[in-house]
């Protein structure tokens, strides 16, 4: 269950780093709201599944899934550059987790 709620605080970093783009400094309301209400349900969940995760293992996976997470909606409806090396990185983030993961 701890890895469960790892993984869903890690999406909902990708929710609040985008959020916080589309606040635009908080000058948007709505994006800011909902800034606000992510970044704290993933601290809330981190913080739970720290209790059975060692803190290294999970806040690696966490922000690692936060990271590609973010970086994939940015190339994909964003408009930012989709290039052959941004993927690969990606995939070294990724073999990293899952690495943490089987490792741990």
């Amino acid at each position: 269950m701890a890895w469960l709620l790892l993984v869903v605080s890690g999406f909902m970093e990708t929710a609040w780093a985008i959020s916080l783009e589309k606040s635009h400094g908080f000058s948007r309301l709505v994006p800011s709201i909902l800034f606000a209400v992510f970044l704290a349900l993933s601290m809330a969940g981190l913080g739970l599944a720290l209790r059975t995760i060692p803190v290294g293992t999970g806040y690696a996976v966490w922000v690692g899934i936060g990271a590609v997470g973010t970086a994939l909606i940015g190339m994909i409806w964003l408009g930012e550059s989709t290039t052959l090396p941004r993927i690969l990185c990606l995939v070294l983030i990724i073999a990293g987790v899952v690495g943490l993961k089987i490792f741990h």
